[in-house]
């Protein structure tokens, strides 16, 4: 690893090119690989080299909704090299190995006073861009990130033994830490997290981390031979079992503790609901478009269950994540299993469609300009 750690230091070295390949968001569902300049840094920006980006979930609703204007770069699961830095960077060099965060808050505001970052004004402003309007632009060759992002805490190094795609899951293993850390999850209880793709298997195995028992319902039992491999061992068959009933009979007739849902929309609200215990909490974590739901206020009052919510990440949980994802690597929290497909940079639109419509056999899907250089070792890097 650390020969071709060294390797990569050594290639960023080379000239920096005018122009790059990059996915175009041009209206809804439409999407080109297109050649862009590369974007000009300024003062206290870095430039980096992007190795490897997931496509998430809200990447895909953004497209299919039409919900930004057109023409934009998507891509915010990023991780990549260093290959240029702006006057008055210090703590940064060409070489260095990192994983960007899109959003950073101000930290001073009423709302990160509260704690509640995501809601913070300068957390809002996207500081990540391949050009055009900034919206992450980790579906391209580079991306400039901004000041604010490189003082306040947003770039954050990689180990040389942690490969790119291991650390481009920081930033959404941020967002479930802070939604599970909310339950406050106890060891006698059980919770029931509904969906298994990636964010349902990452949510699963942290809140099994607080001694709690873990049920996890999905249609395919094929995500339930991954999730397997994380330690989550009761499954719910979702197409020939009654989840509500399962999740019942599980808890000597009282329902689950805590019902994560992780899984879009608001068609199994209504289930997640019925799955809590009298005085149980429901968490909310997929449900990232305003729209109306039906929801029973008596199961609110009467019944005492909570409905939580919770979006994005949280900054107070940096440093504890990136030692989940760092550490982890090296000691069996290995989030490289839960990728299933691997598309270069000029097959991002058939990656995108592959993420729309998941499949049994589909998880996390990963775009890389150069594949394989996510592995960042070679070893790890697979085909579609």
């Amino acid at each position: 690893m650390a020969t071709q750690v060294q390797n990569d230091k050594n290639q960023v070295k080379q000239r920096i090119p005018a122009t790059m390949r990059a996915a175009v968001y041009r209206g809804v569902n439409e999407m080109r690989v297109e050649t862009v300049p590369v974007p000009a840094i300024g003062p206290g920006e870095l430039l980096v080299k992007v190795a490897t980006c997931g496509i998430c979930g809200t990447d895909l609703k953004k497209i299919h909704t039409g919900s930004h204007s057109a023409p934009r770069i998507f891509g915010h699961e990023m991780a990549g090299t260093i290959v240029q830095a702006g006057e008055r960077v210090s703590r940064f060099a060409i070489g260095d190995r990192v994983m960007v965060f899109h959003h950073v808050p101000c930290g001073e505001c009423y709302y990160c006073r509260k704690r509640t970052f995501a809601q913070c004004p300068v957390y809002k402003k996207v500081g990540t861009t391949a050009g055009l309007e900034p919206s992450g632009g980790g579906f391209a060759e580079y991306i400039r990130v901004m000041d604010w992002i490189v003082n306040l805490g947003g770039v954050v190094r990689i180990p040389d033994d942690v490969p790119f795609e291991q650390a481009a899951f920081a930033e959404p293993v941020n967002t479930v830490l802070k939604a599970v850390k909310l339950l406050n999850l106890a060891p006698d209880e059980t919770v029931l997290v509904i969906g298994q793709g990636p964010i349902g298997v990452m949510l699963a195995a942290l809140s099994a981390r607080s001694g709690a028992r873990i049920l996890t319902s999905d249609l395919y039992p094929e995500r339930h031979a991954i999730a397997a491999k994380f330690g989550l061992n009761h499954p719910i068959e979702a197409k020939s079992e009654n989840v509500v009933e399962r999740a019942i009979r599980e808890t000597d007739g009282r329902g689950a503790d805590a019902v994560i849902l992780a899984v879009g929309g608001s068609a199994l609200i209504q289930t997640a609901m019925a799955a809590a215990r009298p005085g149980g909490k429901v968490m909310l974590f997929a449900q990232t478009q305003h729209e109306e739901a039906t929801i029973d206020p008596g199961a609110v009052c009467m019944d005492e269950k909570t409905l939580l919510g919770s979006y994005s990440s949280s900054f107070e949980i940096v440093d504890e994540v990136t030692g989940l994802v760092f550490g982890g690597y090296r000691h069996g929290f290995d989030l490289t299993q839960l990728i299933s497909h691997r598309f270069p940079l000029e097959r991002a639109a058939e990656a995108i469609e592959i993420a729309s419509h998941p499949q049994a056999d589909s998880m996390k899907i990963m775009i890389e300009p150069v594949l394989g250089a996510g592995a960042g070792i070679g070893d790890r890097a697979g085909g579609t």
